[in-house]
């Protein structure tokens, strides 16, 4: 994919993204990425939603992490988002401050797997990071917030293909996909699962979680090589 392309695809999933309800003002960001050019494009820091073009979108070496085409500055963020390219190959990344997914992230409380409704998306529970550390914050931050997300799914052993969404603690969630609509897609059912379970914790403090069978059948007839709902090709 050429770079005008893929800066085209960026920008389009940017304004899906500001469309979305999921952001406000200059908060957030979306990357896409051409694994195979190992380069991702993404929004340049602190330009206005309704301002942005493609030409304002600045194209990043995954090997290297300088800019290689661009004129304006990257989004803050873009440690973050090199970093999880680096750990997981998605396609692509989408930060929102999108209120309960944050406040839950505030709260440092994780969106437990409490039905089918989540399992349909998510094998699993979407795990909360552990808390930075001061060096982690005071040196390198936006590139350690993503080395503790790839911690966080290593350590648990939880698939970052089977669970693509985490909130990074007293921050905010992220969100990744094989391409930019199934990032987007993802980031937005993260939000409504983050208000569900917010709902849950207050009318049933003691919910109990289903069992593990149920989560795994709701969650691989939509996904994997015996999937069967939807329409076949």
């Amino acid at each position: 994919m050429s770079h005008d392309d893929l800066r085209r695809v960026s920008y389009d999933a940017n304004m899906e993204l500001a469309s979305s309800g999921l952001v406000m003002g200059t908060f957030g960001n979306l990357s896409v990425a051409d694994q195979a050019a190992r380069v991702f494009a993404i929004k340049p820091s602190g330009v206005p939603y309704d301002q942005l073009t493609p030409a304002h979108i600045v194209v990043i070496s995954i090997e290297t992490g300088e800019i290689i085409d661009g004129s304006l500055r990257p989004s803050s963020d873009t440690p973050t988002h090199l970093e999880l390219y680096r750990a997981f190959g998605c396609g692509a990344i989408v930060h929102t401050h999108s209120e309960f997914a944050t406040m839950l992230a505030q709260a440092r409380v994780p969106v437990r797997c409490m039905g089918t409704t989540h399992a349909d998306y998510f094998r699993g529970d979407i795990p909360v990071t552990r808390p930075m550390r001061r060096e982690e914050v005071e040196q390198d931050y936006e590139k350690n917030t993503g080395l503790v997300i790839a911690e966080t799914f290593r350590t648990s052993g939880t698939s970052a293909d089977e669970v693509p969404a985490v909130l990074v603690a007293n921050h905010g969630p992220f969100a990744w996909g094989p391409d930019a609509a199934k990032a987007v897609e993802n980031a937005r059912v993260l939000e409504y699962l983050a208000r569900l379970e917010w709902r849950v914790r207050t009318i049933a403090p003691g919910a109990e979680p289903p069992d593990d069978f149920l989560v795994d059948k709701h969650y691989l007839r939509k996904h994997g090589p015996k999937a069967y709902y939807g329409q076949q090709e």
